[in-house]
C-alpha cells in the first residue's frame, strides 16, 4: 500500500481547449494517455492517489462529466483537492459532491483523510503572484498593492480552512499529518507564510503543491528540506506525468 500525489491534469474531454502551455507545449502532447500509463505501471488497486487540484477545464458538472469517468477508470483509490481552475467546485458544497460520486471519488475540503496513521489535511491555498513590476535588470521593484491586499484576504481565509480541519484531525487522535496545497507554500517573495508555518505548527511531515506548472514556473517556491519539513511540487508536467510516491 503506497501514497502517490499529482497535480494540474487540466483534462478537458468535455470542452475546447484554450490553454496555450496544453496546447503548443511537447510535455502537454497526449498527456491524458502518458499519465494513464504511468499509473497502471505504478498504482495499485490498494494504493491511494492524491489529485492536487486543478482537474477539468469544465465549468460545470456537465462540461466535467467525461474528466470524472476518466479519473474514476485510473487505479486505487483518488482523493480529489480544489484548485484555482477547478470551477465545478464550490468549496461549501464539497458534501454534495461526496454524496454523489463517493465511493469512486471523494473531494476533499474543510475536513481530513486517513492514510495509515496519518491524516491528510488539503486546502486550495493562495498565494500573491503579481502583477510584479521588474527594472531593466529583471529585478522586482515593486508589485500592485491592492491587489496585495486582496491577495492576503484570500490567504487568511484559507489558513483558517486548514486551522479547522487539523484541529478535527487532532481531535480524533491524529499526530502526523501530510498537508497538501493547490497554489505554492510561498510566493517568489516570501521565505515563509502562514502555510509554512500552520505546517511547523502541526509538525507536518511532508507539504505537497502544485500549481507552478510550464518549466519557468517550477522553481518559484520551497523544495526539498525546509525547517524539519519535505516540500514536493507535484504538478503533471513537472513529473512528466509519472506520480510521485509520497509514503510506502
Amino acid at each position: 500500500m503506497s501514497l502517490y500525489a499529482i497535480g494540474d491534469l487540466h483534462l478537458h474531454f468535455g470542452v475546447k481547449i484554450k490553454s496555450q502551455i496544453q496546447l503548443y507545449d511537447p510535455l502537454w502532447k497526449d498527456h491524458e494517455e502518458k499519465f494513464m500509463n504511468y499509473c497502471k505501471e505504478v498504482i495499485s488497486d490498494e494504493d491511494t492517489l492524491v489529485l492536487v487540484g486543478d482537474h477539468s477545464w469544465g465549468k460545470n458538472l456537465e462540461e466535467c462529466e467525461k474528466d470524472f469517468d476518466y479519473i474514476r477508470s485510473l487505479p486505487g483509490r483518488k482523493i480529489l483537492t480544489r484548485g484555482n481552475h477547478d470551477m465545478f467546485w464550490d468549496a461549501k458544497k464539497t458534501k454534495k459532491l461526496n454524496e454523489r460520486f463517493q465511493p469512486e471519488l471523494n473531494f476533499l475540503q474543510d475536513a481530513y483523510e486517513v492514510y495509515g496513521d496519518y491524516a491528510l489535511i488539503a486546502t486550495k491555498g493562495y498565494a500573491f503572484e503579481g502583477p510584479y513590476y521588474l527594472n531593466c535588470k529583471g529585478e522586482i521593484i515593486g508589485w500592485d498593492e491592492e491587489k496585495e491586499e486582496h491577495a492576503k484576504k484570500l490567504v487568511e481565509r484559507e489558513a483558517q480552512r486548514l486551522y479547522k480541519s487539523f484541529e478535527a484531525a487532532k481531535a480524533d487522535g491524529y499526530e502526523k499529518f501530510i498537508l497538501f496545497l493547490h497554489y505554492p507554500p510561498t510566493n517568489i517573495m516570501e521565505s515563509d507564510s502562514v502555510f509554512t508555518q500552520i505546517a511547523e505548527t502541526y509538525d507536518v511531515k511532508q507539504v505537497i503543491y502544485a500549481h507552478c506548472h510550464g518549466q519557468r514556473r517550477f522553481h518559484d517556491s520551497i523544495e526539498g528540506k525546509y525547517n524539519g519539513r519535505t516540500y514536493h511540487l507535484v504538478s503533471g508536467d513537472y513529473l512528466k506525468w509519472i506520480p510521485m510516491k509520497i509514503l510506502d
